[in-house]
């Protein structure tokens, strides 16, 4: 039997190959490759988010684990293009829980 390496579905996950993700029931990815980066960024408005890149995760699997760190943290923020986006500094805050969520995490 072939494996799957790329589907046109939604809820085909890169990572895990599986049609749905079963990312979020093995925990994080056995291998990663890259660590996650995690930095603050300024907007046009002058206010700051802290941006989660590089995460190898399914998108419903970043919108879970991005529903933890808004709440541990008490801050909101959204998922776009990919990356999770913090709202304020949190850098040293957001490196500590992906750590402890067991990803390697580099901070810029």
């Amino acid at each position: 039997m072939s494996e799957i390496f790329f589907s046109t579905d939604p809820d085909f996950c890169p990572h895990c190959r599986h049609i749905p993700c079963v990312c979020n029931q093995l925990g994080a990815p056995k291998k990663q490759t890259e660590p996650v980066r995690v930095r603050f960024a300024k907007n046009a408005k002058g206010s700051g988010m802290t941006l989660v890149e590089k995460l190898p995760l399914h998108p419903k699997g970043k919108e879970d684990l991005l529903k933890k760190i808004k709440k541990s943290l008490g801050c909101g923020g959204t998922v776009k293009e990919g990356r999770l986006e913090i709202q304020g500094d949190k850098k040293a805050q957001a490196a500590l829980l992906l750590e402890k969520e067991g990803y390697k995490v580099r901070v810029l």
